[in-house]
């Protein structure tokens, strides 16, 4: 882990909410507020300028809103991790976030303490977002056509994995961490990384919460493709 500290960039459109996120984190030695936005639109610029590790980025902004600025953000070579803040626990935006590749997400209400933790979380690699919040965002965003349209397509991208590696993309979805997969899966966790970065790589992904989301959407979490196709 690196000794020097997490930089940060905040975006939110309320003062009052940025000021209160600046003394929040303010108290943290390892996280460095490096700047600020008041709108998606000012994010590029901004990320550009500062190169923070990790965005905390509310959904809701009068001009470019956050959704659209982590889809652009994420689309990015060298994109920094996004943290999406909102208000509502279950929300299409916040799922289409997740699946723009957004690494998790916390709400407003959440204790200081929480939310710090996501950040420091997030810029080490790891979702802030466990499967059972996944399934209840899937459920309640979409309805049930959209979702039996989206179960076939995440089938057919799913045949392009491995049978380990289809092993590993279930594991992932039910929130397990390299060393518990390795552990359940009889193999080091050096090969769990591996076989991880390659369904990434297959799957044109950026982040576990993705490969957790395809999961979902393929049904492999309900035990219909367990046992393999």
């Amino acid at each position: 882990m690196t000794s020097n500290p997490i930089r940060l960039l905040l975006v939110d459109d309320d003062p009052l909410v940025r000021a209160g996120l600046c003394l929040m984190f303010g108290g943290d030695d390892g996280i460095e507020i490096v700047g600020e936005a008041a709108d998606g639109s000012e994010v590029p610029a901004r990320v550009e300028e500062l190169r923070p590790d990790v965005v905390l980025m509310d959904l809701r902004m009068p001009q470019v809103d956050g959704l659209t600025a982590t889809e652009e953000l994420r689309a990015r070579a060298d994109a920094p991790e996004v943290v999406v803040l909102t208000t509502f626990h279950a929300d299409e935006q916040v799922l289409r976030a997740l699946r723009a590749g957004a690494a998790g997400f916390v709400l407003k209400d959440t204790p200081p303490a929480q939310i710090v933790a996501a950040v420091r979380r997030v810029a080490a690699g790891d979702p802030v977002l466990s499967p059972l919040v996944t399934r209840q965002l899937i459920k309640r965003a979409a309805g049930p056509d959209t979702y039996t349209d989206r179960r076939g397509r995440a089938k057919a991208r799913l045949e392009a994995l491995g049978e380990r590696e289809r092993e590993v993309a279930v594991a992932v979805g039910r929130g397990r961490s390299n060393a518990e997969i390795a552990a359940q899966l009889y193999m080091s966790v050096a090969t769990v990384k591996a076989h991880v970065s390659r369904i990434l790589t297959k799957l044109d992904l950026n982040n576990r919460v993705q490969i957790a989301l395809l999961a979902h959407d393929a049904g492999l979490l309900d035990g219909e493709l367990d046992q393999g196709r």
